[in-house]
């Protein structure tokens, strides 16, 4: 039986100075008993995988708007993609595979429905404002729990929540494996989502840009092998992960023409609908701003952070269906039936 502490003197002995020891984490914010099996890392993915959040991720939108497809993305399956590139990034420059398995299984569950669409309105509605790593903290650290354990929250690891909070934007990761996922949460959302606007009919191959195929690949698995051979490459023995410029400058083309080809296609989301979504999310906000008694809140909980904080909170963690079900049972109205 291989234990606790053997797995956390071997990290010293296999893994990059670089890499996050687990023996010198910063720490959970309760103390709690240590797994005589798990090393932290560890406890924190399980802790993530089992959690309800985890399991809505797999009814909310990555591109399309509520897709009937059985092949298009979901928040589900990105996260998976992004743990599995992270990880071959992390074995590979000998970092702690378990620290990043844990903030890449955890950096979308803040996640609202619809997409970035469903984000961009909350952020719009809510006073606060609202974004999705900002979210996916508060997930872990508030909305979920992790059993019989002091305090509040899953009591992760101060890396792996500083990994999920600064997976995006324009703050830095405080670990190498937290900035692994942030390339990789990257490489993941670009080439899938390329995969599924081939599939859709929304591009064509034809119509990627000549260079980026060239530099890059002509096909999903070549274009991320290309980007995770490179990060590889330029990170190797350093205390930094890094890519090419090369890389980096057509990744960036291929992303910009994502963003103009189907993102903000009018083709994969037309006003009308954008304007449907918008208007069922401001609905549903105001109207259990108006009705709290009505949420899954306990009164403390409303006390404590305000009732426009519970109700994003409801919101953010609704999945497409169950919002577009809830809202034709509050707004529309049904036949009568002896």
């Amino acid at each position: 039986m291989i234990l606790r502490e053997e797995l956390e003197e071997r990290e010293y002995k296999v893994l990059s100075p670089f890499a996050a020891k687990t023996a010198e984490t910063k720490g959970r914010k309760y103390e709690e008993e240590k797994c005589h099996i798990r090393t932290d890392y560890q406890r924190d993915r399980d802790r993530i995988v089992h959690s309800k959040a985890f399991r809505r991720l797999m009814h909310k939108t990555q591109v399309f708007l509520a897709p009937e497809g059985d092949h298009f993305r979901t928040r589900l399956t990105h996260t998976l993609e992004v743990s599995q590139i992270a990880r071959t990034i992390a074995r590979a420059l000998a970092l702690n595979e378990d620290l990043t398995e844990a903030i890449a299984m955890g950096h979308d569950l803040g996640h609202t429905p619809f997409g970035h669409n469903g984000e961009s309105f909350l952020n719009e509605k809510h006073p606060g404002g609202f974004k999705h790593n900002v979210q996916s903290l508060r997930v872990v650290e508030v909305l979920e729990s992790a059993g019989k354990i002091a305090g509040r929250g899953m009591n992760l690891t101060f890396e792996v929540r500083d990994g999920i909070l600064n997976h995006t934007g324009k703050m830095n990761p405080s670990t190498l494996e937290g900035w692994v996922v942030k390339f990789s949460d990257r490489i993941a959302y670009i080439n899938h989502d390329i995969d599924d606007a081939l599939r859709s009919g929304v591009i064509r191959e034809s119509e990627l840009p000549k260079d980026c195929v060239k530099v890059l690949g002509h096909d999903h698995r070549t274009r991320i092998s290309t980007l995770v051979n490179d990060i590889i490459k330029n990170s190797y023995g350093k205390d930094r992960i890094i890519m090419s410029e090369n890389c980096s400058f057509y990744m960036e083309k291929l992303r910009t023409f994502m963003f103009d080809n189907v993102y903000h296609s009018k083709i994969v989301k037309k006003d009308e609908e954008l304007d449907k979504i918008r208007n069922m999310i401001f609905t549903l906000y105001d109207y259990f701003n108006n009705n709290p008694n009505e949420l899954f809140a306990e009164p403390s909980a409303i006390e404590e952070f305000g009732i426009e904080e519970i109700v994003k909170d409801h919101i953010a963690g609704m999945t497409d269906r169950y919002a577009l079900n809830l809202f034709s049972t509050l707004f529309i109205p049904r036949g009568w039936k002896s």
